[in-house]
């Protein structure tokens, strides 16, 4: 994947219809906290909570390093998503990775996720929106899950850096559910841009 800096956010708004192949390829949940979620047929989101009987649903943080630190905070990690094309780059790597894996909610195809500003709303199917506040910050847990599956290495593998020598983090987006409704592998995604200046995004 191709390096995301302040210039790449800072292209021309796209249309709804500027990215027609855009897809969801997968969604995923799990009602427990553990790190990767079980592909589903579908999933609901709801509006300002996040994925239906998914662990990290709610108003207020869920993931549990956030909880420790501040349990008060308000949640800007409801829904996880990938981008698949991210998975095709490691497997050129030698990892084998999957949708849901990884701990995302939603695994799209055909958008470039980490090129998007900071309140890009992605309209998920004909009724979901989705709302985008932050990167998703790789930790630990993702190296542990690697080596449990024989795959040494895979916590550097979804981090870079661009020309300028910041850290590129490549584990996907977070955003919070503006739009319920059910979100299912195939459904379109749109995404739309905020007005201008644009921010780009940085982890949350």
């Amino acid at each position: 994947m191709k390096a995301h800096t302040q210039d790449n956010v800072a292209g021309p708004v796209e249309s709804p219809a500027a990215a027609p192949t855009a897809r969801v390829q997968a969604v995923s949940r799990d009602g427990a906290h553990r790190f990767s979620k079980v592909v589903q047929p579908a999933v609901r989101l709801l509006a300002g909570l996040g994925v239906e009987h998914d662990a990290h649903s709610g108003v207020r943080v869920q993931h549990r390093s956030r909880v420790a630190a501040d349990p008060s905070q308000p949640n800007l990690r409801q829904v996880h998503l990938i981008a698949a094309e991210l998975f095709d780059e490691l497997a050129v790597r030698g990892f084998s990775v999957g949708a849901g894996q990884l701990g995302e909610n939603v695994t799209t195809r055909g958008l470039d996720l980490l090129a998007l500003p900071v309140g890009t709303r992605l309209q998920l199917g004909t009724e979901a929106v989705v709302e985008l506040t932050g990167l998703r910050n790789p930790c630990a847990q993702i190296e542990a899950f690697g080596l449990a599956q024989g795959q040494s290495g895979l916590l550097a593998a979804v981090l870079d850096w661009d020309a300028a020598g910041q850290l590129i983090r490549k584990a996907g987006v977070m955003g919070v559910v503006l739009v319920g409704g059910e979100v299912r592998a195939g459904d379109s995604v749109r995404a739309e841009r905020p007005p201008l200046p644009w921010q780009a995004l940085e982890r949350v």
